[in-house]
């Protein structure tokens, strides 16, 4: 495995107020009807997400920072059904009003340079286009 890690950077531009884009975000049943069916998430400090990403990958996150209406950010468990990692994976949003609704910017980090990842994202991107 390498020892080095890369990340990402996505700007996603809303047409809702930063309350709702929230409420989609952290209420479990707004959660399961986008991201995926028995979504679930306890939104607090120390809190637990959890979800099937791909309808089979099921991954499992500690919240260590949840600002309502503002930031969420998700410390991925290690889970068997990826490639192990050194690295913890993070994913962190960050919610920005914005004059015709909501800036999220997502800023993902932790993951490993390593050509078993690339592998794995490659068959994620192609089951999401699939469905």
């Amino acid at each position: 495995m390498s020892d080095r890690s890369r990340g990402y950077a996505h700007r996603v531009d809303i047409a809702a107020d930063v309350q709702q884009v929230w409420r989609a975000l952290t209420e479990p049943e707004n959660l399961a009807r986008w991201c995926a069916p028995g979504a679930q998430i306890r939104a607090e400090p120390g809190g637990l997400f959890r979800a099937s990403v791909d309808r089979v990958t099921e991954l499992e996150a500690h919240i260590d920072v949840c600002d309502p209406g503002r930031r969420l950010r998700l410390i991925y468990l290690p889970s068997a059904a990826l490639p192990p990692a050194e690295s913890a994976l993070i994913d962190d949003f960050i919610l920005e009003p914005a004059p015709r609704g909501t800036i999220v910017r997502l800023l993902g980090s932790g993951v490993p340079n390593d050509s078993e990842w690339d592998t794995q994202l490659k068959v994620f991107v192609e089951r999401q286009l699939d469905q």
